[in-house]
């Protein structure tokens, strides 16, 4: 994916320590890694639907996640290290 860099949104998930947040992003670095949301297992799938769709928490451990990868869902998240 070739896209510009942008500055992530004003409107993020606020976690508790050691978990994740998922930050809308409007575009991704070139270099970034990308996983579609159909590329996730089914733990992972479920915890970052639950983040995006009631504003949850992404528990660090059990999904897989790693900071700074792009999920694409409805739109881009970044997921950040809180």
């Amino acid at each position: 994916m070739n896209m510009a860099a942008s500055e992530p949104s004003r409107r993020s998930v606020q976690l508790d320590h050691g978990d994740l947040r998922l930050e809308r992003v409007e575009s991704v670095t070139p270099d970034a890694t990308v996983r579609h949301v159909d590329q996730l297992d089914s733990d992972a799938l479920e915890a970052v639907y639950e983040a995006i769709s009631a504003d949850r928490p992404v528990p660090a451990a059990g999904t897989g996640l790693e900071p700074g990868e792009v999920i694409v869902f409805t739109d881009y998240f970044r997921v950040e290290r809180v």
